[in-house]
């Protein structure tokens, strides 16, 4: 669902390219239209039967349940599961509160090591550049000798790629394995991202030059999808112990988002003192 929403905008970007000088106003507004539907929508959703039983409301939980559930058995049972799950975790959290378990995160060797597991795949993450490259194609396109209507087609057909190569995670992640994933995709990565990078030696006079440059960032893209797209999310919520779960999963998403916001601050003068070739370079 995230990289079809990355799809969508370079869709959005490419529907108002020939709009003149308001295209830039509508590409920013576009976001606009997705949001009031996901607003209005909200209220139809179900409370979390999890969170309706940790408050006590059990007859709530029940009928949340129900909107969830094929059948009200079906129904019970989780409400019966939920509550036993939260009963063994209040035994093994105890009387600790949310900032206790936080510096648990690197005090307690067993959680520090999932703590230390899950940074390393979630820095992973924006380190490999695809946010960069998700956000700043058109850009990098552009700096390829690109008009401006050739960036955003080849923009849109990144984000093509990006979620057209995530659907095989659905088959592989728990079949072939999530550090097996990680293993074969990274290599791959970093050699189309060298690839990428020195294709922007091919002169720009040559018809090969915008052409090669797209082919190697579509197959890191290819490669990512499947790969460091969706394993840091699975892992980093699976690594940490249940009394640890909550506070070890928000420290995981932290951390990919923060590297997303330095990088994307960072990266038109990383652009600038590096050209493309070294920003690429850097990457791999």
């Amino acid at each position: 669902m995230d990289i079809l929403g990355i799809f969508l905008g370079t869709a959005a970007n490419l529907a108002v390219y020939n709009t003149g000088g308001i295209s830039w106003r509508l590409q920013l507004g576009s976001a606009f239209i997705p949001a009031v539907p996901l607003a209005a929508l909200v209220y139809f959703c179900p409370e979390s039967p999890r969170w309706y039983i940790k408050k006590g409301r059990f007859q709530d939980a029940f009928k949340s349940l129900l909107i969830l559930r094929n059948h009200p058995i079906l129904a019970a049972r989780d409400l019966y599961y939920i509550n036993a799950q939260i009963e063994v975790e209040s035994e093994i959290v105890g009387d600790t509160n949310y900032f206790k378990r936080f510096g648990e995160l690197f005090t307690i060797p067993r959680v520090r090591r999932a703590t230390l597991a899950s940074f390393v795949v979630m820095i992973a993450q924006q380190m490999c550049g695809i946010n960069i490259v998700a956000f700043y194609s058109s850009t990098i396109f552009r700096q390829a000798g690109a008009s401006d209507l050739a960036a955003l087609l080849a923009s849109f057909g990144f984000g093509a790629v990006n979620f057209i190569f995530a659907i095989p995670a659905f088959f592989t992640i728990d079949t072939f394995g999530r550090r097996s994933l990680l293993l074969f995709t990274f290599p791959q990565m970093a050699w189309t991202l060298l690839a990428a990078g020195f294709s922007f030696y091919i002169p720009e006079e040559s018809s090969a030059h915008l052409g090669v440059i797209a082919l190697f960032v579509y197959l890191f893209a290819a490669f990512y999808s499947p790969g460091e797209g969706p394993v840091p999310f699975t892992y980093s919520a699976e690594v940490f112990p249940l009394s640890h779960r909550e506070v070890g999963m928000g420290w995981a998403v932290a951390t990919c988002l923060f590297w997303a916001a330095v990088l994307s601050i960072c990266f038109p003068r990383i652009l600038d003192a590096f050209t493309p070739t070294g920003a690429f370079g850097f990457f791999a």
